[in-house]
């Protein structure tokens, strides 16, 4: 279609930019605000066009660590009372909306879903969305104890978006499993139980996978980690490459202490030629769906799938009219490698696709800051799309652990007929009526290992995390080990998965003793 004929409230993107900074030394770190703000500039001025500032009425701003994690908070820094107004002001904007987002790597996608549909039903003009952390400062001035302060009241508060639950329940939460590093080590296993990879046979295709991210990211100058990482490296556990969550080592893991920000300016067909935005700068999203597994990942029916994965994939390829073989670019969000693993298997891609499966380097590489990865994709997506004008991209998006996700499909080729898409609740009643694993929060008897972690501290095991199945029953469970160093580095030298044991309720936990 000749862009002549479309219409004028035709979604697109126009302006990108993005800031990472892991030089400036810690005393004169500037806050994520500040980093935000750079990126806005940067996204404005990408934009070509005149006095593209007047025409945002929304400025987007996805949560900080220090907003979403007791951890970050206790740093004691501060933050912002309304961060999209914090941002709002440095740019010198006006925006009649103030939106701030829950936790969730998805929420950079989900937000362009979402404005994308507003923008056609004429309710809104023009959004900023924006996002960063600065955590390689804080980390700093929290070592050096220097006195800092980046709260700020810029007055009024927020609308706030997306999925405000945890996620995590109660009782996993009591057995050890809120962080993402202790969740992702439990698919990463019970991929490997899939596959009948013995630890070392998997350690080395995980490395293989990350092998590529690491490629990219050396060659990417905005990437916070851009030193050669061969598989051997990536697969060698040393004091540099210590182990996090067994059966990943440090360097598999997101990077999230990092200064990084980026932007993405998003209008219509019709403001972008009122504001003289070169058309050589529009990216149109072809297809977009948001949907997520079951809650909370011990009611899954397996951790090594993802259903929401899947069908919501399909439906952004339906949505855009191709296939994944007609996809030129991909962004597959990596945190860790089972995110990319299960990924590849719903989407039917290969591993080592000779597409390459990201277009930054990826959360370990390029940089995990916070929930604003995929803000990153994004903006990388669009420079490679406008260097390779009428190709397509599928940047994929993922919160919390394996439980949210986003998918956008993007091209410089103009969208053909009306942008329509699904009403997001009908893949999601799909997605809610899939069958849940049998669960027991009071297991007893004998039980084996479905799948397990052992998390470190800097020098030793010293928890053992433990989904289990009791025999009889074939009910899952969640359990702790015994918390003896000499169990928990068997569990790591010899294979867990399958292992037989007893299972019993102490003080209103789980323990799962395996047999030796």
């Amino acid at each position: 279609m000749a862009t002549r004929d479309l219409d004028d409230r035709t979604p697109i993107l126009v302006g990108c930019g993005d800031v990472t900074d892991m030089t400036t030394p810690v005393d004169a770190g500037r806050s994520p605000f500040d980093l935000m703000a750079e990126a806005g500039r940067l996204a404005l001025g990408d934009t070509g066009g005149t006095e593209v500032a007047e025409a945002i009425d929304t400025v987007a701003v996805l949560r900080l660590f220090v907003d979403s994690s007791p951890r970050f908070a206790a740093t004691g820094l501060g933050s912002s009372t309304n961060p999209p107004r914090s941002i709002a002001r440095r740019l010198g904007l006006n925006p009649q909306r103030e939106i701030y987002t829950h936790v969730g790597g998805n929420m950079p996608q989900s937000l362009v879903n979402t404005f994308a549909q507003a923008i056609v039903e004429g309710s809104m003009r023009a959004a900023l969305i924006v996002g960063g952390e600065a955590l390689r400062t804080q980390l700093g001035v929290q070592r050096v104890g220097l006195d800092v302060s980046w709260a700020e009241d810029p007055g009024g508060e927020p609308e706030l978006m997306g999925e405000n639950r945890s996620g995590w329940s109660a009782h996993e939460e009591k057995h050890g499993l809120r962080a993402a590093i202790a969740f992702y080590p439990l698919f990463e296993q019970a991929i490997r139980g899939q596959r009948g990879h013995t630890v070392e046979q998997h350690l080395r295709s995980m490395a293989g996978l990350l092998e590529g991210f690491a490629r990219v990211a050396a060659d990417n100058p905005l990437a916070t980690r851009r030193e050669s990482m061969p598989a051997e490296r990536l697969a060698r556990v040393d004091a540099d490459n210590r182990w996090i969550g067994f059966p990943y080592p440090r360097l598999m893991n997101a990077n999230v202490f990092v200064d990084q920000a980026s932007a993405l300016i998003m209008t219509s067909v019709g403001e972008a030629r009122s504001r003289g935005i070169p058309e050589s700068n529009w990216v149109y999203l072809h297809g977009c769906a948001d949907g997520h597994d079951h809650w909370h990942v011990s009611e899954r029916e397996n951790l090594y799938s993802s259903p929401a994965i899947r069908a919501g994939a399909s439906l952004a390829l339906e949505m855009a009219g191709i296939g994944v073989d007609e996809l030129d670019h991909l962004d597959i969000y990596s945190c860790f490698p089972s995110a990319v693993e299960i990924a590849c298997q719903e989407l039917g891609l290969s591993e080592q696709d000779p597409r390459g499966l990201t277009v930054t380097g990826g959360l370990p590489y390029f940089g995990g800051p916070g929930n604003n990865y995929v803000t990153h994709a994004i903006s990388g997506m669009m420079r490679r799309l406008r260097r390779a004008p009428g190709t397509f991209g599928l940047v994929t998006a993922n919160g919390y652990y394996l439980t949210k996700h986003a998918f956008g499909v993007y091209s410089t080729r103009p969208v053909a007929g009306g942008w329509v898409r699904e009403e997001p609740s009908r893949l999601q009643a799909r997605l809610d009526a899939l069958p849940k694993a049998e669960f027991t929060e009071t297991p007893s008897g004998r039980a084996v290992i479905e799948t397990y972690t052992v998390m470190y501290d800097r020098k030793a095991p010293v928890q053992g995390i433990v989904f289990g199945r009791e025999q009889d029953s074939g009910r899952r469970f969640v359990a702790n080990t015994p918390a003896d160093r000499a169990l928990l580095q068997d569990l790591v030298d010899r294979e867990g998965l399958g292992r037989p044991g007893s299972v019993r309720t102490v003080d209103g936990s789980n323990l799962f003793t395996p047999d030796r």
